[in-house]
């Protein structure tokens, strides 16, 4: 017997079993924040008035100012999006030939390399952390290795000592891929001061976002000087351009809409901290679903929220269940399926990856993202969940009703 509130918001009517959807409007994984609207209106109108729209202008002078203090680090570059941040630091450090990568992270940073003749080694990843398993990167190391990107999935932190390790005992870059973990610490330290550099993501989808944008922060003044003559064609001066160089400058203002949602950083924060507990005490207790924890310690942006679904004891898959949500106007996500190995080119280039990443395998047809931010309000979350606990309490019926 369906309990009356559950009745009530029409959950006993699933979209495939041919009711309404839940959910007029549509709830999405990374649907932006956005802040003071005034404010970045104020400093867009000041940009025009000052017809400096590019080209480092104050607005991105001070963006950079305060991600560097804000992190700790001595140097902060701003880029135009996260993947072009990757791409030059890369290529500012020189790295080639093989670079070791896991294969569970956004698709971009297997480009970053392969857009640049360099070899992604994909590394599988310890099940508890979802991050690059040390333990299994030195048998991954070649005479061709030249470096190891790791990525701060989730937002929580990689064994950061363990590759610090590593790199140096083998003459490593380290590169840390945090497009996930701006505003996160490890052992009290801000993500930004580790590896060689680490570099951030500011794309719309993250939760503090600045349109397109990313940055590269580090402590390492000689890269630092590389970064900058790279990311704006090698000019050093007027009209002198000493080093090879790319397109790669943040603009004006989408730095303003940066430093506008610097001013609401902690409010996105606790939004989203209060959501990741609201989620926690709906669905905590339901069989075969494991919630993502964050270390209370640390400071987290609790942006994901990333469930590991165990089809043998919930009786319905993770895709299922996707496509259930998705029929609700939920669109929840299959982050980071299928694993960049089993992408083009990846997957022809190296056909039998898979069997040297057991976990990430498993991880990838189990995890479920949904959404969170300032989009999403408690009702929400209580209808979300109502409908995931109504899905697996009624697993058979369900699976029964839409077999072919």
């Amino acid at each position: 017997m369906i309990n009356k509130d559950v009745t009530q918001m029409k959950i006993e009517a699933l979209a495939f079993l041919g009711g309404e959807p839940a959910f007029e409007k549509k709830l999405h994984v990374g649907r932006p924040n956005i802040g003071n609207r005034n404010r970045l209106l104020e400093r867009i109108n000041d940009i025009l008035d000052r017809r400096w729209l590019t080209n480092y202008g104050f607005y991105v002078s001070e963006f950079e100012k305060k991600i560097a203090d804000l992190t700790g680090t001595k140097h902060c570059i701003a880029i135009c999006n996260g993947t072009i941040a990757l791409e030059i630091t890369i290529r500012a450090l020189g790295l080639n030939g093989e670079v070791i990568v896991p294969a569970m992270t956004f698709i971009a940073t297997a480009h970053s390399l392969q857009w640049q003749e360099i070899t992604p080694v994909f590394c599988d990843i310890n099940p508890k952390t979802h991050n690059i398993d040390p333990k299994c990167i030195e048998k991954m190391i070649t005479p061709r290795t030249t470096g190891i990107i790791g990525v701060h999935l989730w937002g929580r932190p990689c064994e950061v000592e363990a590759l610090e390790d590593i790199a140096m005992r083998y003459n490593l870059k380290l590169i840390f891929d945090a497009a996930h973990a701006f505003g996160c610490s490890y052992k009290g330290k801000m993500i930004g001061t580790f590896g060689d550099a680490e570099v951030f993501s500011f794309h719309a989808t993250k939760f503090l976002n600045t349109f397109e944008g990313g940055a590269v922060v580090t402590n390492n003044d000689e890269l630092a000087k590389k970064i900058r003559l790279m990311k704006n064609f090698g000019f050093a001066g007027y009209d002198r351009v000493i080093y090879i160089g790319t397109n790669g400058k943040m603009n004006e203002v989408s730095a303003a809409m940066g430093l506008t949602q610097l001013e609401s950083i902690e409010e996105f924060i606790a939004v989203n901290n209060r959501s990741y507990k609201k989620y926690v005490r709906e669905l905590s207790n339901v069989p075969g679903i494991k919630i993502i924890t964050y270390e209370k310690t640390e400071k987290n942006n609790y942006q994901y929220i990333v469930l590991e679904i165990d089809e043998s004891t919930t009786c319905i898959s993770r895709d299922l269940l996707v496509e259930i949500l998705h029929a609700e106007n939920i669109l929840a996500r299959r982050y980071f399926y299928p694993g960049c190995h089993n992408m083009e080119p990846y997957s022809s280039y190296f056909p039998h990856a898979r069997l040297l990443l057991p976990v990430t395998e498993d991880l990838s047809k189990r995890l479920l993202i949904l959404p969170n931010g300032t989009s999403v309000d408690e009702q929400d979350i209580n209808k979300i969940c109502q409908i995931i606990r109504f899905v697996i309490a009624n697993a058979a019926t369900i699976k029964k009703q839409i077999a072919p």
